[in-house]
């Protein structure tokens, strides 16, 4: 009994230490599974001796992107600390410091001395595992960044607000380059910075290759650190506007020594080219016209002027403008207007490239007054001459008829001014030749009309068909014309009687 009870008990303690070791290996395991608890803060440390460090932690080479910091200088890594810490002093002397990060508040640097021995220390909070996931989603990010903004052909740098490049691209490095200018030093782009912290573009020129300059239009843009710069070449841009420039100048050389007066609106209707004979026509005010006003005030100043017809309802021919644009962008906007002061104005509306719109203003009123004064010695000829008895007609020296008085058209039942088609020699012979008995002298006649040569006159005798005896007297007159008179002839009972031309004897 007593063996037995010993034997329970010995293998009862046997299996309690049994399970104890199996508890205590699963604890254990359970604690080798247990994350450990990071700690609040993580510490950079740099040692340094007279300016140059003589031990770091190994996270500060990762900082600083070298493979190592022994034997680096201070002033090698201080433009990189700078950028987050701006307050930190370019040199440490002895002084302690402590300052916070200008993009973090919980990143802290500080600096303590111990005997000739400096000690920088940068503290941060770690990061947690979502933090870690989105900077490997930046860090990817910042990559294809970087490579863009490294085959990126246009310049690209970020300035302080004191002017100091704090970072730049290869393609402003090569602009420094052909500058010759240290792109960590100063910047070759001279611009000036607004006093507002707005967006603003300027256009900067650089000294380029062979002594021509390069032109650039540079985008600034705030920024926490200061101001983004882009610049992009404008070179072709300002090679357009120098050769339009110019293009305008030779067409202003050119007209202003036209007589007529021009104006060219661009296809927003304002005034973007005028020569001086706009000045003499419309005594308009230069400065007006150099303000490029737009079409309605340039028509409302001539009116005010007195140099356009005063419209009978104002309003509704301001309206119409759109119609008289339209008109002279198709080419078919011609008019004349008669000025109270009596000059007499042609005004012309011609299309232009890219929807622009010319008006030629020309005063005709010189070429207006010797018309209408040949008209009226015309008029004046034509009532002296219908006062005489005998017939006339004049023919040019292409054997048109050109001219013929009452008594004429009387005679042959003809009107020549109200015919569609020209009258020729030919036409007026065979009307005669029908209107009188047989006679030799119509071939004659043709042909002597038609002659470019010398001519002599010389007149003939007809009979008309109801017996009327005429006298025909053909006579050269000025610019090669001829003229044809038929007159009454009582005193004559022969018939067919004629003298040819150059010659005395009469032909029975």
């Amino acid at each position: 009994m007593n063996d037995g009870l010993i034997l329970a008990i010995g293998t009862g303690a046997g299996i309690a230490l049994l399970l104890g070791a199996l508890v205590l290996h699963l604890a254990s395991r359970r604690a080798a599974r247990r994350p450990t608890r990071r700690p609040d803060s993580q510490e950079m440390v740099v040692l340094l001796r007279d300016g140059e460090i003589i031990d770091s932690t190994a996270d500060a080479a990762e900082i600083f992107d070298r493979p190592m910091l022994q034997g680096v200088q201070w002033a090698e890594i201080y433009p990189e600390l700078a950028r987050r810490f701006p307050d930190l002093p370019e040199d440490l002397g002895q002084t302690e410091l402590q300052m916070i990060a200008a993009d973090d508040p919980d990143t802290i640097l500080s600096v303590t001395h111990t005997r000739d021995v400096a000690r920088l220390s940068i503290r941060s909070r770690p990061i947690n595992i979502g933090q870690m996931h989105r900077l490997a989603r930046d860090r990817n990010k910042l990559e294809r960044l970087s490579r863009v903004i490294d085959i990126d052909p246009n310049p690209v740098w970020i300035m302080s607000d004191s002017e100091i490049v704090l970072w730049y691209n290869p393609a402003y490095a090569e602009i420094c380059e052909d500058a010759e200018v240290d792109p960590d030093e100063s910047c070759p782009f001279e611009i000036a910075l607004p006093l507002a912290r707005s967006p603003r573009t300027s256009r900067v020129s650089l000294p380029g290759r062979e002594g021509k300059r390069r032109w650039f239009e540079v985008q600034s843009h705030p920024i926490a650190e200061g101001w983004l710069h882009f610049a992009m070449s404008i070179d072709p841009l300002i090679e357009a506007e120098m050769a339009q420039r110019n293009f305008v100048q030779t067409l202003t050389k050119t007209f202003a020594h036209l007589p007529i007066g021009l104006a060219v609106f661009d296809r927003e209707r304002r005034l973007v080219l005028f020569n001086p004979a706009l000045l003499d026509l419309t005594h308009l005010p230069v400065d007006f016209l150099s303000a490029r006003p737009n079409l309605f005030s340039f028509f409302d100043h001539m009116r005010e002027n007195r140099m356009m017809p005063e419209p009978k309802n104002y309003v509704s021919w301001r309206e119409k403008l759109h119609d008289v644009v339209s008109a002279a962008r198709e080419d078919r906007y011609n008019e004349t207007w008669n000025l109270p002061s009596g000059l007499t104005y042609r005004i012309t509306g011609r299309p232009h490239p890219d929807g622009a719109v010319a008006f030629l203003i020309e005063d005709i009123s010189a070429e207006i007054s010797l018309t209408r004064r040949f008209r009226s010695e015309l008029e004046l000829t034509q009532s002296v001459l219908d006062c005489f008895d005998d017939a006339a007609a004049v023919f040019s020296r292409l054997g048109v008829l050109t001219f013929s008085n009452a008594a004429y058209r009387e005679m042959w039942k003809c009107d020549p001014d109200g015919a569609f088609a020209e009258i020729t020699i030919v036409d007026t012979t065979k009307d005669w030749q029908r209107a009188c008995e047989p006679s030799p002298i119509w071939a004659e006649l043709r042909e002597f009309v038609l002659t470019m040569q010398d001519r002599t006159g010389w007149e003939a005798r007809l009979t008309t068909t109801d017996g009327k005896p005429l006298r025909c007297m053909i006579e050269p007159v000025s610019a090669g014309a001829t003229l044809v008179r038929f007159m009454a002839d009582p005193g004559r009972s022969e018939k067919g009687l004629a003298k040819k031309p150059g010659s005395s004897a009469s032909i029975q």
